[in-house]
């Protein structure tokens, strides 16, 4: 059985992912070195490495399904409304039956909070 996929996410400084994924959307560290932080936040997680090449080359796009997607828009909206992404900054009806924001960071890391419509 999987249980639940969690990504890596490189940074050019550890603690630009740390200030985007605590500071502004509310993360707990659970584990932190010199280059690794473990970060989590109710059923979702990542790992945020610090390895400048590799942030160079991988801009990702994470979505983290809720079924509290208002309740998160305005806590991140009141916390960091600069990181509200510019094409998603509104919770929205998608085509595909999902009610979206996103936020970005300065790196262009992007996470899409999304929650079925049904």
């Amino acid at each position: 059985m999987m249980i639940r996929l969690v990504p890596n996410i490189f940074c050019d400084k550890l603690s630009d992912g740390l200030e985007f994924f605590v500071t502004c959307l509310g993360f707990a560290v659970l584990h932190r070195d010199k280059e690794l932080a473990v970060v989590a936040r109710d059923g979702a997680k990542a790992y945020l490495v610090e390895n400048p090449e590799f942030a160079a080359r991988d801009r990702p796009q994470i979505a983290i399904e809720t079924d509290t997607i208002d309740e998160i828009f305005q806590e991140i909206s009141a916390r960091a409304p600069h990181i509200l992404h510019p094409n998603a900054s509104q919770i929205e009806l998608r085509p595909w039956g999902f009610r979206e924001f996103g936020v970005r960071d300065e790196s262009d890391v992007c996470v899409i909070f999304r929650q079925p419509s049904r």
